[in-house]
């Protein structure tokens, strides 16, 4: 099963990346960094300027701005909204370094059921928990989900001499943000089956309750059975 699932992993990895060739070191020093720039940021319910709700099916417009005190934010601004204040001139004077139009939709009512993890939920989870250990393979999750057109790239920017992809979940708006950790093929296999172990297991694997056996307690004897 693993092995199958590396296979898919190496595909997908090999599709987008040119490897460094420099020496060797281990992948949670090299990607500690990177997680400060992943994060989700949802579609907004209303305009960010004028503060009026989306309608079902209403176009919109996406600006991403780049606070370089935090972390990029994310504005979603209304048809009227973008012709009055943002549409003229050049994305720098505005203070955005990236825009795309998309349609809101309302959200669906959520059903309370069991589901196994997939690719996509996985990587939500490793974004929350924001382990530097999992860097690397929340890069690859994204990567494949990519290929899959389940994640479409909006935009490529880099950030303090490091590349970061902007992906968008186009179903529920979503932006993902993912920091490039710039893999070499020498880290591929560590990779592999860390993304195997995650898709198999989960973010948070269940734990054996093993059984601990308890120490039998010896008897005393009270002072008047000795009578």
């Amino acid at each position: 099963m693993y092995r199958a699932k590396e296979a898919k992993v190496k595909k997908f990895f090999f599709a987008r990346n040119k490897f460094s060739s420099c020496p060797s070191v281990s992948i949670r020093g090299l990607i500690s960094a990177t997680m400060n720039e992943w994060n989700i940021q949802s579609r907004a319910h209303a305009c960010e300027a004028c503060a009026q709700p989306f309608a079902d099916r209403q176009p919109l417009h996406t600006l991403l701005f780049d606070e370089r005190a935090e972390d990029l934010r994310r504005s979603d601004i209304c048809e009227a909204c973008w012709q009055n204040q943002f549409s003229d001139g050049a994305r720098e004077r505005k203070g955005f370094i990236s825009h795309w139009q998309g349609i809101y939709e309302a959200p669906v009512p959520q059903v309370d059921a069991i589901q196994k993890d997939t690719a996509e939920t996985v990587l939500r989870k490793l974004i929350e928990q924001n382990d530097p250990r999992h860097a690397a393979a929340g890069y690859i999750l994204a990567v494949m989900l990519e290929r899959k057109r389940i994640l479409k790239v909006k935009e490529q920017i880099v950030r303090d001499g490091q590349r970061v992809f902007i992906y968008e979940q186009p179903k529920t708006g979503d932006i993902f943000t993912i920091a490039d950790p710039n893999l070499r093929l020498d880290q591929l296999e560590e990779v592999q089956r860390d993304v195997a172990m995650l898709l198999e297991q989960g973010v948070n694997p269940p734990v054996r309750n093993e059984i601990v056996p308890q120490p039998i307690a010896e008897a005393v004897e009270s002072p008047a059975q000795n009578l």
